[in-house]
């Protein structure tokens, strides 16, 4: 199998075998991507699922990958277009939470690796980190049940820990930027029970417009049922009860 990075320059012959550890990177540099599988290819019991260059194209390909085949291991970049890495793993570990997601990244700061623990990230890595410290990161979610971070993440992370529980209380997860507002509206209204004729009466709109409103959000999510769009809702506490 061929995977073509968005560098039509660059390409990686993965082995398919049932042995295969499957792993996924979203991350929007080419330059990147090719550093990247340039530490993993040494390794030939890993396979590479999928490649993807923002959020959004990654919850396109968890949508159309058949359960068996899913990433056991997706390593994400933070600032990207569309959907963030936060967001992404947001919304993907709420629908997929046997996966495991890994920060790859160049940001250190507090606010992040906040946001990326309770999004649901299992580890969280610099860039720059060696072959052999993404090796141990795979290995410790995938067989330790563990998270490993770089050594200056970790140290943020313990600083952040030590602080007052109150400076932390009820932060919650940023709505997707490709969200509008006249959808965060009725997103609200469809977590608070209401039907597509209750939404239209209330925002003085059509039925059809509030139903490609939802389709529209459903998309977005990469989602096909209210069931989830809530259960992801409630996980990132997009709205306060």
């Amino acid at each position: 199998m061929i995977i073509v990075t968005g560098n039509q320059n660059v390409q990686f012959s993965v082995m398919d075998t049932e042995d295969s550890i499957r792993i996924a990177l979203v991350e929007d540099n080419a330059v990147n991507r090719n550093t990247f599988f340039q530490k993993i290819e040494s390794h030939p019991e890993w396979k590479i699922a999928f490649v993807s260059t923002d959020g959004t194209e990654c919850l396109a390909e968890l949508k159309g990958t058949p359960f068996h085949l899913l990433p056991d291991v997706i390593f994400v970049d933070i600032e990207m277009p569309k959907l963030n890495g936060i967001q992404t793993i947001a919304i993907a570990k709420a629908i997929y939470p046997h996966i495991h997601f890994i920060i790859l990244t160049v940001f250190d700061d507090d606010e992040k690796i906040f946001e990326a623990i309770k999004a649901g990230a299992s580890g969280y890595l610099l860039k720059h980190e060696s072959h052999e410290l993404i090796f141990d990161a795979i290995n410790s979610v995938l067989h330790q049940g563990g998270a490993l971070m770089s050594p200056a993440i970790a140290r943020k992370t313990f600083q952040m820990l030590v602080r007052s529980p109150a400076e932390q209380k009820n932060k919650e997860s940023n709505m997707p930027d490709v969200i509008t507002e006249r959808e965060k509206e009725i997103l609200q209204y469809t977590i608070n029970g209401y039907d597509a004729k209750h939404i239209a009466t209330a925002l003085n709109i059509s039925v059809l417009t509030v139903r490609k409103h939802i389709a529209n959000i459903y998309e977005k999510l990469q989602v096909q049922s209210k069931a989830q769009v809530m259960q992801i809702a409630h996980k990132n506490n997009w709205f306060k009860t």
